[in-house]
């Protein structure tokens, strides 16, 4: 089923992120120091109550990018607006109000609960820090984001080990939610959980989206992941976003080699359905030495000179849809066609 388009005309911008970079230095033994380019000047704009999907392989800075943009990490370079607030300049004791809106839920469910707190201490802790709530009040709350999350309160007094990976994410999802935030940013929920897990995490965050009106972030390193949940995907390839457009316009009509490549991986529920699966050449390039020009090109079955020596910039191929290739896939030109055919382009 068709998702209805997400006009980000008729919403406002909750976060704008603006030529984000972060850099590592890195040194091994008595080597020289080598720059790692995790984020590389990343720009884009999320919109009250849509919920943005952000995908890539492992190592293409997208984790990273998260926790930029909440300032759990410092960016190199760059600005985040939260509203009509530049979060990277502000103090630490305006940031700290502020962070009450802005919360995360990240990929490791057991990793993220501290395990010598029951999971009421766990919640409870929000309120603390915060000062927001204590005693009979606080005990009232917690149980109201237990049930919230779809938990039995009777469990309140339970230890992280106690539960399943599934029930650990669903203490995570209500930690993060405990301070009403208004935007989120979930970093792989579902990648350390069965499949059959997964479909549930993601349906709770959807419902929760609705109820509670929330917008959100939501980072996997799978395209069929993301498809179930957002508005609108953006894809990440070694530190650059390579493409952002609808949900729907990067399934049916991806633009770039790289997403074009990515949907080849994805399996058909049709077995009637034979999909041509494209297999990139080489090794993903170390974002200590990138590639020149387009990052992608030493992989890309259709680059050309004009690839190695010019950086391809987002832009606008249709209403909503950016993509940051020097040949794009225009209208309904598959990968396979254009590698077919690449004298013509």
């Amino acid at each position: 089923m068709n998702k209805p388009y997400f006009d980000p005309n008729n919403k406002k911008y909750i976060m704008k992120i603006s030529n984000i970079k972060k850099y590592f230095k890195v040194k091994k033994g008595f080597e020289k120091p080598k720059i790692v380019q995790a984020v590389d000047g990343v720009s884009f704009t999320i919109y009250e109550g849509e919920t943005l999907g952000l995908v890539g392989e492992s190592g293409c800075g997208k984790s990273t990018l998260g926790r930029n943009i909440l300032r759990l990490q410092e960016p190199t370079e760059g600005e985040v607006y939260y509203k009509d607030n530049n979060i990277l300049e502000i103090g630490q004791k305006e940031l700290r109000k502020i962070r009450r809106e802005l919360q995360m839920v990240y990929q490791d469910p057991f990793g993220s609960l501290n395990p010598r707190f029951t999971i009421g201490q766990a919640i409870g802790e929000m309120y603390e820090i915060h000062g927001l709530a204590k005693g009979e009040e606080k005990a009232r709350k917690i149980k109201e984001m237990i049930e919230l999350v779809g938990l039995d309160t009777s469990r309140v007094n339970s230890y992280p080990h106690e539960f399943s990976g599934g029930q650990r994410q669903r203490v995570g999802i209500a930690r993060a939610l405990a301070l009403n935030p208004k935007f989120i940013v979930a970093d792989e929920p579902v990648s350390a959980l069965d499949v059959s897990v997964q479909s549930q995490i993601i349906n709770l965050l959807m419902r929760l989206k609705e109820e509670l009106g929330l917008t959100m972030l939501f980072i996997a390193h799978g395209l069929n992941v993301v498809r179930h949940i957002s508005d609108r995907v953006g894809v990440m390839y070694l530190g650059k976003l390579v493409e952002i457009a609808g949900t729907d316009a990067v399934f049916d009509s991806p633009a770039h080699p790289y997403t074009a490549a990515l949907l080849s991986t994805v399996p058909e529920a049709d077995p009637r359905k034979k999909k041509e699966r494209i297999i990139l050449r080489g090794e993903v390039p170390s974002p200590s030495e990138p590639p020149s020009g387009c990052r992608f090109r030493t992989r890309c079955p259709i680059a050309t000179e004009k690839c190695i020596s010019e950086i391809p910039e987002l832009h606008e191929i249709r209403e909503g849809h950016e993509v940051a290739c020097h040949y794009p896939l225009i209208g309904d030109m598959t990968l396979q066609q254009a590698i077919a055919n690449k004298q013509l382009i």
